[in-house]
Protein backbone atom coordinates (compact mmCIF):
# COMPACT_ATOMS: atom_id res chain seq x y z
CA UNK A 1 0.00 0.00 0.00
CA UNK A 2 2.87 2.82 0.65
CA UNK A 3 4.27 1.70 -2.60
CA UNK A 4 1.29 2.42 -4.58
CA UNK A 5 0.59 5.71 -2.47
CA UNK A 6 4.29 6.86 -3.26
CA UNK A 7 3.95 5.97 -6.83
CA UNK A 8 0.42 7.91 -6.88
CA UNK A 9 2.70 11.09 -4.94
CA UNK A 10 5.60 10.96 -7.73
CA UNK A 11 2.84 10.99 -10.80
CA UNK A 12 1.17 14.08 -9.15
CA UNK A 13 4.75 15.74 -8.76
CA UNK A 14 5.05 14.76 -11.91
CA UNK A 15 2.35 16.62 -13.42
CA UNK A 16 3.34 19.58 -11.30
CA UNK A 17 4.94 22.60 -13.95
CA UNK A 18 8.36 22.93 -13.96
CA UNK A 19 9.69 25.40 -11.41
CA UNK A 20 12.00 28.41 -11.62
CA UNK A 21 13.96 27.31 -9.02
CA UNK A 22 15.17 23.68 -10.19
CA UNK A 23 18.45 22.67 -9.57
CA UNK A 24 21.47 20.14 -10.46
CA UNK A 25 23.91 18.74 -7.97
CA UNK A 26 27.47 17.88 -9.05
CA UNK A 27 30.47 17.60 -7.33
CA UNK A 28 33.28 21.22 -7.38
CA UNK A 29 33.60 21.77 -10.49
CA UNK A 30 37.23 22.90 -10.58
CA UNK A 31 38.94 21.09 -7.73
CA UNK A 32 37.51 17.85 -7.48
CA UNK A 33 34.85 16.64 -10.44
CA UNK A 34 35.86 13.92 -12.38
CA UNK A 35 35.68 13.24 -15.85
CA UNK A 36 33.12 10.62 -16.24
CA UNK A 37 30.80 12.78 -13.35
CA UNK A 38 31.64 15.84 -15.38
CA UNK A 39 30.43 14.01 -18.91
CA UNK A 40 27.37 12.98 -17.44
CA UNK A 41 26.79 16.20 -15.69
CA UNK A 42 27.30 18.15 -18.86
CA UNK A 43 24.75 15.51 -20.62
CA UNK A 44 22.18 16.42 -18.30
CA UNK A 45 22.56 20.23 -18.68
CA UNK A 46 22.00 19.77 -22.13
CA UNK A 47 19.19 17.89 -22.26
CA UNK A 48 17.76 20.36 -20.12
CA UNK A 49 18.82 23.03 -22.17
CA UNK A 50 17.23 21.49 -24.72
CA UNK A 51 14.11 21.15 -23.56
CA UNK A 52 14.24 24.50 -22.86
CA UNK A 53 14.06 23.84 -18.96
CA UNK A 54 16.17 26.50 -16.71
CA UNK A 55 17.89 24.88 -13.70
CA UNK A 56 20.58 25.86 -11.38
CA UNK A 57 23.97 24.14 -10.61
CA UNK A 58 25.01 23.87 -7.64
CA UNK A 59 28.47 22.34 -6.49
CA UNK A 60 28.75 20.34 -3.56
CA UNK A 61 31.87 18.38 -2.39
CA UNK A 62 29.41 15.54 -1.04
CA UNK A 63 26.79 15.53 -3.58
CA UNK A 64 27.76 11.81 -4.77
CA UNK A 65 26.58 11.23 -1.57
CA UNK A 66 23.47 12.95 -1.80
CA UNK A 67 22.23 11.66 -4.42
CA UNK A 68 19.20 8.56 -3.93
CA UNK A 69 21.67 6.65 -6.45
CA UNK A 70 24.87 7.16 -5.68
CA UNK A 71 25.80 8.94 -8.59
CA UNK A 72 25.56 12.55 -10.42
CA UNK A 73 24.38 14.68 -11.80
CA UNK A 74 20.94 14.46 -9.81
CA UNK A 75 18.16 17.22 -9.87
CA UNK A 76 15.99 18.82 -7.18
CA UNK A 77 12.41 19.84 -8.45
CA UNK A 78 9.51 20.26 -6.17
CA UNK A 79 9.78 17.76 -3.56
CA UNK A 80 11.48 15.10 -6.32
CA UNK A 81 15.02 14.31 -6.39
CA UNK A 82 16.07 12.10 -9.78
CA UNK A 83 19.70 10.83 -10.40
CA UNK A 84 21.44 9.89 -13.59
CA UNK A 85 19.95 10.99 -17.59
CA UNK A 86 17.75 8.16 -17.66
CA UNK A 87 15.72 9.06 -15.17
CA UNK A 88 15.65 12.12 -15.73
CA UNK A 89 14.56 11.97 -19.39
CA UNK A 90 11.79 10.05 -17.84
CA UNK A 91 10.76 12.35 -15.11
CA UNK A 92 11.02 15.55 -17.49
CA UNK A 93 8.31 13.02 -19.95
CA UNK A 94 6.14 12.83 -17.41
CA UNK A 95 5.71 16.58 -17.42
CA UNK A 96 5.21 16.87 -20.75
CA UNK A 97 9.11 17.66 -21.97
CA UNK A 98 10.16 15.16 -24.92
CA UNK A 99 12.93 15.73 -27.46
CA UNK A 100 12.15 12.19 -29.09
CA UNK A 101 8.30 12.05 -29.47
CA UNK A 102 8.92 13.04 -33.25
CA UNK A 103 10.57 9.33 -33.77
CA UNK A 104 8.37 6.66 -35.13
CA UNK A 105 9.41 3.27 -32.78
CA UNK A 106 12.01 2.01 -35.01
CA UNK A 107 14.21 5.25 -34.55
CA UNK A 108 13.20 5.42 -30.78
CA UNK A 109 14.91 1.70 -30.78
CA UNK A 110 18.01 2.63 -32.68
CA UNK A 111 18.35 5.68 -30.54
CA UNK A 112 18.27 3.52 -27.11
CA UNK A 113 21.21 1.68 -28.70
CA UNK A 114 23.49 4.29 -29.64
CA UNK A 115 23.03 5.60 -26.11
CA UNK A 116 23.44 1.67 -24.79
CA UNK A 117 26.96 2.16 -26.95
CA UNK A 118 28.24 5.18 -25.99
CA UNK A 119 27.61 4.09 -21.80
CA UNK A 120 29.38 1.01 -22.54
CA UNK A 121 32.25 2.32 -24.74
CA UNK A 122 32.82 6.16 -23.65
CA UNK A 123 31.48 6.40 -19.83
CA UNK A 124 33.15 2.74 -19.29
CA UNK A 125 36.34 4.31 -20.54
CA UNK A 126 36.44 7.46 -18.85
CA UNK A 127 36.20 5.22 -15.25
CA UNK A 128 38.88 2.92 -17.01
CA UNK A 129 41.16 5.73 -17.20
CA UNK A 130 40.41 7.45 -14.20
CA UNK A 131 40.55 4.40 -12.05
CA UNK A 132 43.17 1.90 -14.06
CA UNK A 133 45.64 3.71 -15.77
CA UNK A 134 47.72 3.68 -12.70
CA UNK A 135 49.79 7.24 -13.89
CA UNK A 136 45.92 8.85 -14.44
CA UNK A 137 45.12 7.68 -10.94
CA UNK A 138 48.33 9.03 -9.68
CA UNK A 139 48.03 12.18 -10.79
CA UNK A 140 44.73 13.22 -11.27
CA UNK A 141 42.04 10.92 -10.06
CA UNK A 142 43.24 10.11 -5.80
CA UNK A 143 44.24 14.34 -5.83
CA UNK A 144 40.72 15.45 -6.94
CA UNK A 145 38.74 12.92 -5.78
CA UNK A 146 40.04 13.47 -2.27
CA UNK A 147 40.36 16.81 -2.48
CA UNK A 148 37.43 17.95 -0.44
CA UNK A 149 38.51 16.20 2.78
CA UNK A 150 41.53 15.73 5.30
CA UNK A 151 44.18 13.34 5.43
CA UNK A 152 43.73 10.40 5.76
CA UNK A 153 39.87 10.42 4.63
CA UNK A 154 41.16 11.70 1.29
CA UNK A 155 43.31 8.47 0.78
CA UNK A 156 40.41 6.27 2.25
CA UNK A 157 37.20 7.04 0.41
CA UNK A 158 39.98 7.34 -3.09
CA UNK A 159 41.18 4.02 -2.24
CA UNK A 160 37.35 2.48 -1.65
CA UNK A 161 36.30 4.18 -5.01
CA UNK A 162 39.13 2.67 -7.11
CA UNK A 163 38.39 -0.90 -5.39
CA UNK A 164 34.41 -0.49 -5.85
CA UNK A 165 35.21 0.54 -10.29
CA UNK A 166 38.30 -2.09 -10.66
CA UNK A 167 35.48 -4.79 -9.30
CA UNK A 168 33.14 -3.44 -11.80
CA UNK A 169 35.87 -3.33 -14.69
CA UNK A 170 36.32 -7.31 -13.77
CA UNK A 171 32.89 -7.97 -13.52
CA UNK A 172 32.28 -6.67 -17.47
CA UNK A 173 35.52 -8.17 -18.63
CA UNK A 174 37.58 -4.93 -18.51
CA UNK A 175 39.97 -5.29 -16.06
CA UNK A 176 42.48 -7.46 -17.95
CA UNK A 177 42.42 -4.70 -20.92
CA UNK A 178 45.34 -2.37 -21.74
CA UNK A 179 44.85 1.24 -22.44
CA UNK A 180 45.50 0.71 -25.66
CA UNK A 181 42.42 -1.78 -26.43
CA UNK A 182 40.76 0.68 -24.38
CA UNK A 183 41.40 3.50 -26.68
CA UNK A 184 40.82 1.34 -29.20
CA UNK A 185 37.61 0.70 -28.33
CA UNK A 186 36.67 4.39 -27.84
CA UNK A 187 37.73 4.84 -31.38
CA UNK A 188 35.56 2.10 -32.54
CA UNK A 189 32.37 3.91 -30.54
CA UNK A 190 33.44 7.53 -32.05
CA UNK A 191 33.65 5.85 -35.44
CA UNK A 192 29.97 3.90 -35.32
CA UNK A 193 29.20 7.76 -34.11
CA UNK A 194 30.31 9.63 -36.90
CA UNK A 195 28.68 6.97 -39.65
CA UNK A 196 25.51 7.31 -38.04
CA UNK A 197 25.72 11.60 -38.71
CA UNK A 198 27.28 11.96 -41.08
CA UNK A 199 26.91 15.60 -42.71
CA UNK A 200 23.68 15.84 -40.55
CA UNK A 201 22.99 18.68 -37.96
CA UNK A 202 22.12 15.91 -35.40
CA UNK A 203 21.44 12.13 -35.14
CA UNK A 204 18.34 11.91 -36.38
CA UNK A 205 16.90 14.59 -37.83
CA UNK A 206 13.19 14.62 -36.78
CA UNK A 207 10.75 17.42 -37.72
CA UNK A 208 8.97 19.06 -34.28
CA UNK A 209 5.69 21.40 -34.51
CA UNK A 210 6.72 24.69 -35.09
CA UNK A 211 8.87 26.71 -38.50
CA UNK A 212 11.63 28.56 -38.66
CA UNK A 213 13.09 31.00 -40.92
CA UNK A 214 16.03 29.67 -43.36
CA UNK A 215 17.13 31.17 -46.41
CA UNK A 216 14.48 33.84 -46.31
CA UNK A 217 11.63 30.52 -46.29
CA UNK A 218 9.61 29.15 -43.52
CA UNK A 219 11.26 25.54 -43.13
CA UNK A 220 9.88 22.69 -40.21
CA UNK A 221 12.20 22.92 -37.22
CA UNK A 222 14.23 20.30 -36.68
CA UNK A 223 15.96 19.55 -32.45
CA UNK A 224 18.31 17.39 -31.20
CA UNK A 225 17.39 14.04 -29.39
CA UNK A 226 18.38 12.74 -26.02
CA UNK A 227 20.94 11.07 -27.75
CA UNK A 228 22.46 14.37 -28.89
CA UNK A 229 22.67 15.54 -25.58
CA UNK A 230 24.38 12.83 -24.30
CA UNK A 231 27.01 12.29 -27.01
CA UNK A 232 28.12 15.77 -26.27
CA UNK A 233 28.18 15.45 -22.77
CA UNK A 234 30.80 12.91 -23.06
CA UNK A 235 32.27 14.12 -26.52
CA UNK A 236 33.01 17.89 -25.38
CA UNK A 237 34.08 16.81 -21.87
CA UNK A 238 36.26 14.72 -23.54
CA UNK A 239 37.85 17.29 -25.67
CA UNK A 240 38.64 20.26 -23.42
CA UNK A 241 39.42 17.96 -20.35
CA UNK A 242 42.74 17.76 -19.73
CA UNK A 243 44.83 14.55 -18.83
CA UNK A 244 47.83 13.23 -18.04
CA UNK A 245 48.31 12.44 -21.95
CA UNK A 246 45.94 13.50 -24.96
CA UNK A 247 45.50 10.13 -26.50
CA UNK A 248 42.11 10.24 -25.79
CA UNK A 249 40.90 13.66 -26.87
CA UNK A 250 43.38 12.54 -30.14
CA UNK A 251 40.64 9.77 -31.08
CA UNK A 252 37.59 11.81 -31.04
CA UNK A 253 39.43 14.37 -33.16
CA UNK A 254 40.04 12.36 -35.71
CA UNK A 255 36.49 12.46 -36.48
CA UNK A 256 35.70 16.24 -38.01
CA UNK A 257 31.42 15.82 -38.32
CA UNK A 258 31.79 15.32 -34.19
CA UNK A 259 33.74 17.94 -33.53
CA UNK A 260 31.65 19.94 -35.66
CA UNK A 261 28.77 18.40 -34.02
CA UNK A 262 30.28 19.83 -30.83
CA UNK A 263 30.72 22.99 -31.33
CA UNK A 264 27.17 23.63 -33.46
CA UNK A 265 25.51 22.41 -29.91
CA UNK A 266 28.18 24.48 -27.56
CA UNK A 267 26.83 27.27 -29.83
CA UNK A 268 23.17 26.79 -30.18
CA UNK A 269 22.57 25.66 -26.33
CA UNK A 270 25.57 27.23 -24.11
CA UNK A 271 27.40 30.20 -26.06
CA UNK A 272 25.40 33.39 -24.45
CA UNK A 273 23.66 31.31 -21.79
CA UNK A 274 25.93 31.29 -18.79
CA UNK A 275 25.95 35.14 -18.03
CA UNK A 276 23.33 34.56 -14.90
CA UNK A 277 24.79 30.72 -13.59
CA UNK A 278 21.84 30.82 -10.91
CA UNK A 279 19.28 30.63 -13.60
CA UNK A 280 20.91 28.63 -16.87
CA UNK A 281 22.00 25.31 -17.20
CA UNK A 282 25.05 26.05 -18.66
CA UNK A 283 27.93 23.91 -17.48
CA UNK A 284 31.24 25.85 -16.43
CA UNK A 285 33.17 23.26 -18.59
CA UNK A 286 31.40 25.08 -21.59
CA UNK A 287 34.06 27.94 -19.96
CA UNK A 288 36.31 25.67 -22.32
CA UNK A 289 35.43 26.18 -25.62
CA UNK A 290 35.80 24.32 -28.90
CA UNK A 291 35.08 27.70 -30.71
CA UNK A 292 38.41 29.52 -31.98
Amino acid sequence: MALAAEAFMTQLAAAEPWPENAALYQQLKDEQILLSDNASSLAVQAFLQMCNLPVRVVCRANAEYMSPSGKVPFIHVGNQVVSELGPIVQFVKAKGHSLSDGLDEVQKAEMKAYMELVNNMLLTAELYLQWCDDVTVEEITHLRYGSPYPWPLNRILSYQKQWEIRRKMKAIGWAGKSLEQVLEDVDQCCQALSQRLGTQPYFFNKQCKGLTFQYRRLVPKIRPTELDALVFGHLFTILTTQLTSDELSEKVKNYSNLIAFCRRIEQQYFEGHDKDSSSSATSRSAKRSLLR
